[in-house]
Parts: structure tokens; C-alpha cells; sequence
């Protein structure tokens, strides 16, 4: 199963980096303020908000591109409209490096949002030091409530913002509890890899109305971003479709009021 092999790969890199933990801190605190991924998906400038993912490939869908240059496509979700970035950084499933990420960070200046399998607060600060503005906590993989809310916490105190992502009716329970301020809906199953739209209406019935709101997964077309607009998600999240060369982004409405 792919999530058990992905986890496995996660905690092995976890044991390196807490020889390194104590540096990786000092340099997550040491750095400027986060470019606020919150204001970006909430400014009202594109409604809504686009947070495009650069990434090489996915273990179900294999490669999206052969010559893979994130600052690049960036560069174009930048021009095009996006209002955040997100970078793919898991190395062995999805061909993810953190220097894409830091890259593509030096940049653009949107925010970015650092996109990998996080378990530990050690990742939190290798992510702040590598300059990212956001990461992604993914409720499943944490599975522990006071873990969850640490995490979010320890996040919180180095200046770096979250999107708690979740996959069932019970998560989204634990990131509310958990304090999160945007959460994101994700429309795939972790287990299938298949993906369902209408999860992410389901799932936002039972959010709180001052949580930002993120469905994730699955959006493939104008009509797609366009419909959870209009049910109340301030922003989505696409990855494989603007990897494929989908024109999402060209046709969005601009500044319509939510």
C-alpha cells in the first residue's frame, strides 16, 4: 500500500534530521516573517483562490513531465494568477527535493507552501529554515489529537502557518480541536488513490464559518473551481491537471465577492 510505504521513508528521514534538530531551529527562528498564506487566499483579489502545486510526479499517476523545472512553472502560476505555491518535497514518491522549494521561494513572491508527509516538529523547522511560509499537517498520518495540536502549535510559534488537510468526517473534528485556521479537504482517498468532488461539500457542513476553507484533489476544470467557489471555499488546491497543461488558471473570475 502506498501510504505504508511512503511513512516508512518518512520516519527514516525523521531519524536523520533530529541529529540536526537543535540547528535546524535555530535557523527556522532566525528567519524574516512568512509571506501570510491565509491573506493571500482571502484578499478577494481571485475568488477562489488557486494555490498551484509544482511537482514531478505521484505514485499513481507516475510522471507529469519529463523536463521538470519548478521555478519555471512557478513562475507561470505566478503570472498566471495563483495566489499561493505549493512544492512537493517528498523525495522518493513524488521526486521532490527541498532546494525546489527554496528555489522556487527566491522566486516568486507568492506564498509557499511546503507539500510533504509531516509527523514531526523537526519537519516544521526544516521547513521554516528552508524559507517555506506554510506547511501541510495531514490529520491521517498524525493520528493522535494531542500530536496534531502540537504540531500545530509548535508551527504557530516559529511563524509558520498550516493547512491541517483531512479525509473523513472524524478529522475534521480533530483539526478544529486542534486549533487549525485553514483546513484543507482532500477529495482522495489515501488508500485508493481515487478521488470524489462532492466529498469536499460533505465535509464543509461540518466546519466551522471562520475556518478557511481548501478542497484539494480532483479539480480538473474551470467549472470544477468555479461550483466550490460558489458553495464557500475560499481556495482550492491543483496539482496534476496545471501539471498537464489545464488552463484553470486563465479562466478564473476575478474579484467576485464570496
Amino acid at each position: 500500500m502506498f501510504l505504508d510505504e511512503i511513512l516508512q521513508s518518512v520516519d527514516d528521514r525523521v531519524a536523520r534530521l533530529l541529529s540536526v534538530q537543535s540547528y535546524l531551529l535555530d535557523e527556522a527562528e532566525a528567519m524574516p516573517p512568512v509571506r501570510s498564506l491565509a491573506n493571500a487566499l482571502t484578499d478577494g483579489v481571485t475568488t477562489p483562490a488557486v494555490i498551484a502545486e509544482c511537482k514531478h510526479r505521484s505514485p499513481s499517476k507516475g510522471w507529469f513531465t519529463e523536463h521538470y523545472d519548478p521555478v519555471s512553472q512557478a513562475s507561470r502560476y505566478q503570472e498566471m494568477g495563483a495566489s499561493a505555491i505549493s512544492v512537493l518535497t517528498e523525495p522518493h514518491f513524488f521526486a521532490g527535493e527541498l532546494v525546489h522549494l527554496q528555489a522556487v521561494r527566491s522566486h516568486v513572491g507568492l506564498p509557499v507552501l511546503r507539500k510533504d508527509f509531516v509527523r514531526h516538529e523537526v519537519q516544521l523547522f526544516e521547513a521554516r529554515a528552508a524559507g517555506a511560509d506554510a506547511a501541510l499537517l495531514i490529520v491521517r498520518i498524525i493520528d493522535d489529537e494531542a500530536r496534531l495540536k502540537n504540531l500545530v502549535q509548535t508551527a504557530t510559534a516559529i511563524g509558520l502557518e498550516t493547512i491541517v488537510e483531512v479525509h473523513a468526517a472524524h478529522e475534521v473534528l480533530q483539526a478544529v480541536a486542534a486549533g487549525a485556521k485553514i483546513i484543507g479537504i482532500n477529495n482522495r482517498d489515501l488508500d485508493t488513490f481515487d478521488t470524489r468532488l462532492e466529498f469536499s461539500q460533505e465535509m464543509a457542513e461540518l466546519m466551522p464559518p471562520n475556518v478557511v476553507k481548501i478542497s484539494e484533489s480532483g479539480i480538473g476544470r474551470t467549472a470544477d473551481v468555479t461550483w466550490l467557489g460558489d458553495i464557500g471555499f475560499a481556495a482550492v488546491l491543483v496539482g496534476e491537471s496545471l501539471m498537464r497543461g489545464a488552463s484553470i488558471l486563465e479562466a478564473l473570475p476575478r474579484g467576485r465577492n464570496r
